[in-house]
């Protein structure tokens, strides 16, 4: 579908600037759109590479087995009866890291490991586990620390200060979070694969 909206915006775009008498503008905006890409993905790709190899580094390191036995209260708290030694637990780490430092495209690799080693423990594959809701809800709401993308974003288009934006990133990322958190306990799904039920004296009432 994506590809559809983009040739329709390139063909409206082309008729637009014909139907105007400005088709070369329109020709040079694409070529020139072409050179700045190349730039801002090389640009990207370094920031990347950078922090995709220390990573790479602290996984191999032990570093991750470090964070899995100083996180474990907490991965007790988010992922109740997960092994927090085990290859799904390291890799929600690894994945939660990458997203502190806001390197979503790193983080990508470790969280869809953390999916495989999930549903292998989820005893209904038809139905995503407690687990996997909740690490798709971590995921998504991205918490972060150090917005290493937006940074590198803001400085290559001239940005002073490039971070001064963390205020802002923490708060609503915290609040995303907490928000998305919340909700998914409260329609999170028994183990029998039921939703949570109200109590037999607090039944609703038909009209």
């Amino acid at each position: 579908m994506l590809n559809y909206i983009w040739v329709g915006i390139m063909l409206l775009s082309i008729a637009a600037g014909a139907a105007t008498g400005k088709l070369d503008q329109v020709t040079n905006a694409l070529l020139g759109g072409g050179e700045e890409a190349i730039k801002l993905t090389l640009t990207l790709g370094g920031a990347m590479c950078l922090w995709s190899g220390i990573m790479r580094i602290a996984e191999k390191g032990g570093l991750t087995k470090m964070l899995a036995r100083v996180m474990s209260p907490l991965m007790r708290i988010l992922f109740p009866g997960l092994d927090p030694s085990g290859a799904a637990c390291r890799c929600i780490l690894m994945n939660m890291a990458a997203n502190f430092l806001g390197l979503g495209n790193a983080a990508t690799p470790f969280g869809l490991r953390a999916m495989n080693e999930l549903a292998k423990a989820n005893p209904n594959e038809n139905t995503a586990s407690n687990h996997m809701i909740t690490f798709v809800v971590l995921n998504t709401a991205s918490i972060q620390l150090i917005p290493t993308t937006v940074a590198t974003l803001r400085l290559k288009y001239g940005a002073s200060n490039p971070l001064d934006i963390l205020p802002a990133i923490w708060i609503t990322s915290l609040g995303s979070a907490a928000t998305a958190l919340i909700l998914s306990r409260l329609f999170a799904v028994s183990k029998s694969g039921e939703r949570r039920k109200l109590p037999a004296g607090k039944a609703r009432v038909k009209a």
